[in-house]
Parts: C-alpha cells; structure tokens; sequence
C-alpha cells in the first residue's frame, strides 16, 4: 500500500547544495573495542507491499526493507522510518518503504538499508523463531555485504544469539555476537546519552533519547559496542556500554524515536545505505534544539 504522509510536515526544506557533509561510506574495518571511561573518542523475491513511497524523477532512490512492521511496532520507533523517508524527500531523493512480514521471505539484494523495531515478549517470540532460519540468513548476508541494518531495543535483541525469558530461551538472528538475559530486577528506563564514534562521521558524536528495557544484553569478547554510556544505563546497566555495531549494522535501545533527535544520525545511515553520497546540508534549526533538549533532558550540558 502506498501513501503519502504529510500531515506532520513542514513544508519544502531550503537545501544548500554547495555544502556537503563529509560522510562516506566505506568498507568495514574492524574496531578495536574501547573501555568504559577512556577518552572520546539470498532467498526468493521480497514481496512488494510499500507502504509509504517517494520517488523523484532522476534521483537516487533509498530502499528501505522494515522488517515484522505489525510485530515490532511498539514505542513509536516507527517514526524512525519517517524521518528517513522525509530527509530524503527534501533532498530529492527518493525513498521507498516495504515491508517484509512474517512468512515473506527477504532478498537482502532489494534493499539499502534494513530496519527492525521493537516489540512485546510474545511477539519477539515469533520473530525469533523465524529468524533462526533462512530469513536470519539473508540478514546475515545483508550485513556482511555492508548494506545499513538498524535495529532498536526487541529488534536489537533479535539481531544476537538469544534472549533468554525466565526457563525459556528465544533464538536470534545471529548476526551481532550478544545475547540477552532477562535478569530480576527493576526495568531499565530513563533517558540516556551515549558517545559514538561512526566511520566517516567527523569524530565522536552524541546520540540521546531514551531507554526502556528488561533485558540485559551482554556483547561477546570481540562484538565492538554503539557507544560508550554518558548518562543512563546502556546494555545492561554496568558495563558502561550501549548498543552493539559491527560494520553498517547497528542495534540500539535509544527511543523517542531516535532519529527525530538525532538528524545527524540518520543523514549518516542515509549516506551511508546509499554508498556514500554526498548530502546537503538542510536548514535543521528545529532539528538541533531536539537534539539539544534530549541531551539536557539526558543531564548533559550540550556543546561538551
């Protein structure tokens, strides 16, 4: 189903074609893992459902895949997709949405850049299940291939090994190395900043918004963490670490929806899934006090 979602915008975006952001996707390199408080820093064809659609003649085009989008739907991290799909448009890219529920198989070929959302216990129970077999391959393939995938919270969960509830352990996709416990004990919740360092994203940056977890995840030896905590809980609440990445494919327990907040951010994962293109600058004014009042929120005096 396709649709144009405009009520929330603001009208056409000014962009300054003569300034370009310095990102660039490049192969992936392996990180080496830093410690808390060191110093800054192929299946059968993808049926075509799409919901949200734009295409601007002679641009480029941002194929996004969401991934269980009637499953993993909760906390309003569908407007992660939004923000992509918006950036673009004011750009003059263009930006096509799909989706790819359960039973449908994923052709990672078809897309740029995957995205998982979160979602209750029971539903994250079905996707594990599936994403244990052939579809947790294709999203193995995608990642190593380099395309983007972003996954937050039960979607982040998913992309490791497993997520253990009580007596029972729900398998993962497998393709970050991490697993998660549901520990007892109060739920993980407040808001949180984090300090990244991306690729081609002009140093250490700040991500914030806000965390709402039972679980505890736990990273593998050699599994390079998002970011390092600022403020907040991250991962599991003692590490000092939040999220996981290895090369484009990134898992996150930020909310709000993360990428309102964060613009940056998602002109990162854009240029990134579109291999590297050059972006302009858009008039983000609204953008960067956002962003300015998820850090203050998190406790952090911007401009750190």
């Amino acid at each position: 189903m396709a649709g144009s979602i405009t009520a929330w915008e603001r009208g056409p975006r000014r962009s300054t074609a003569s300034t370009r952001l310095p990102w660039r996707a490049r192969r992936a390199r392996s990180a080496s893992r830093s410690t808390p408080g060191s110093p800054s820093p192929r299946l059968g064809p993808t049926p075509v459902r799409r919901w949200f659609s734009l295409a601007v003649d002679g641009s480029r085009t941002l194929r996004i895949g969401a991934l269980y989008p009637d499953l993993l739907n909760i906390y309003a991290d569908r407007g992660n997709l939004m923000v992509l799909a918006r950036r673009c448009r004011w750009r003059g890219l263009g930006c096509e949405i799909t989706d790819v529920g359960l039973g449908e198989p994923l052709d990672p070929g078809r897309f740029d850049l995957l995205y998982l959302g979160g979602g209750q216990d029971a539903d994250q129970r079905r996707c594990g299940e599936e994403l244990a077999g052939e579809k947790g391959a294709a999203l193995r393939e995608a990642s190593e291939a380099g395309k983007v995938i972003l996954a937050v919270c039960g979607g982040y969960q998913l992309l490791g090994s497993s997520y253990v509830l009580g007596g029972e352990s729900v398998p993962g996709a497998r393709v970050l190395d991490l697993h998660t416990v549901r520990e007892d004990g109060p739920r993980l919740i407040g808001n949180v900043a984090i300090e990244v360092d991306l690729p081609d994203a002009g140093g250490p940056r700040v991500l914030a918004g806000f965390e709402n977890h039972g679980g505890r995840t736990v990273l593998g030896a050699d599994q390079e963490p998002l970011g390092r905590v600022l403020r907040g809980h991250g991962n599991d609440g003692r590490s000092g670490f939040e999220g996981a990445r290895t090369a484009n494919t990134i898992g996150t327990y930020l909310h709000g929806p993360l990428l309102p907040g964060n613009s940056w951010f998602a002109d990162w994962l854009i240029s990134t899934a579109l291999g590297g293109v050059a972006l302009s600058l858009l008039d983000d004014a609204l953008e960067e006090e956002a962003h300015r009042a998820a850090q203050v929120a998190a406790g952090l005096t911007p401009g750190r």
